[in-house]
C-alpha cells in the first residue's frame, strides 16, 4: 500500500478522498455567513451541523464532501467579491431602502450583489470611496476600531474655519455618543480656510458632520478620498471596479488575516 506523503512539518497529507476545507469556524466565515468570531458563537450555541450532527468545536476539520448547515440552511464557501465604488451623492449605503430611494446596490450588476454589504457607511450626501464585499470576516475587521484603519476626507464648509477650530478636531470634541477626534486635520490650502483635510479611524454615524457642527460650522460638501490605501483614482463617480489581488492581500495584512486562495481565484 502506498504511503501518504509527509509535509515539511512531519504531518501526513489527508488521503485524496478526504481533502480538507479547513476549520469549521473559518468554513462558515468563508461561506459569507458572518465573521469568524461570530461563527464561534454560532458553533457554541449548537446552530452549526456537519453531516446532520451538531458540532460544538470550532476547530473541527471540515472535509470537501461534508455537508454544513447553519441554523438549518446549507452553506458552502464561495468566491468573495471585493468592489471599490466611487459613491455618488443622493445614494443610500444599504442593500435596500424602504422608501425606494437610490442605493449603492443599484449601481452594481445583479449577478454580483448576492452577499455584498458596505464596509462602513457613507451618509446619503457624502461621496467617494466605499468598499463593498461579501467577505464577512474582512469587512467586520476593517470596521473594528482595534485595527485603526485610516479614512481620509475632504470637507468644504460655508464659512472659514479658524486654525484654533481645526486644532480642536485633533484634541477631541465631545459629542452625544462620546469623545470624537481626528487623527489629523488641516487646511488643504492656506488661501481657502473653508476646505479641510481630515483623517480618522473612528467610524461613528455622521461623525465628521457632527464634529464640524460642534465647531459652529456647516458642511456643504463631504468626500471620502481614501480608505486604508484605496482611492477612487481612475474610477468615475457612480462607477466601480474590482480590487486587485495585491490590494486585497494588503487589507488582510493590516487586519491580521491570512490570505486565502479561495477569495480571489
Amino acid at each position: 500500500m502506498r504511503k501518504r506523503r509527509r509535509t515539511s512539518r512531519g504531518r501526513r497529507d489527508p488521503p485524496p478522498e478526504r481533502l480538507l476545507e479547513g476549520r469549521l469556524n473559518r468554513y462558515v466565515a468563508r461561506a459569507g455567513v458572518c465573521s469568524r468570531r461570530a461563527a464561534d458563537g454560532l458553533i457554541d450555541r449548537g446552530l452549526v451541523k456537519v453531516n446532520g450532527k451538531v458540532v460544538r468545536t470550532y476547530w473541527h476539520q471540515v472535509c470537501r464532501e461534508d455537508t454544513v448547515e447553519v441554523n438549518g440552511r446549507q452553506v458552502s464557501p464561495r468566491r468573495f467579491e471585493y468592489l471599490l465604488l466611487n459613491k455618488p451623492k443622493d445614494t443610500i449605503s444599504t442593500a435596500r431602502d424602504e422608501h425606494a430611494r437610490n442605493t449603492v446596490m443599484d449601481l452594481i450588476p445583479e449577478p454580483l450583489r448576492s452577499g455584498l454589504f458596505s464596509v462602513g457607511r457613507l451618509d446619503r450626501d457624502t461621496i467617494g470611496v466605499l468598499l463593498l464585499t461579501s467577505d464577512g470576516e474582512l469587512g467586520h475587521r476593517l470596521m473594528h476600531p482595534r485595527y485603526c484603519v485610516p479614512k481620509r476626507y475632504l470637507v468644504q464648509t460655508v464659512e472659514p474655519v479658524s486654525v484654533a477650530a481645526v486644532r480642536r478636531l485633533q484634541s477631541g470634541i465631545t459629542l452625544e455618543d462620546g469623545l470624537a477626534l481626528a487623527d489629523q486635520a488641516a487646511h488643504v490650502r492656506p488661501e481657502d480656510p473653508r476646505l479641510l483635510g481630515i483623517e480618522l479611524h473612528q467610524g461613528r454615524n455622521r461623525q465628521i458632520r457632527r464634529m464640524i457642527a460642534a465647531l459652529g460650522h456647516q458642511v456643504t460638501r463631504l468626500e471620502r478620498v481614501g480608505y486604508a490605501h484605496l482611492t477612487t483614482k481612475g474610477v468615475r463617480r457612480g462607477r466601480w471596479r474590482r480590487l486587485q489581488p495585491q490590494e486585497i492581500a494588503r487589507l488582510k495584512r493590516i487586519t491580521g488575516m491570512r490570505s486565502s486562495s479561495l477569495a480571489h481565484k
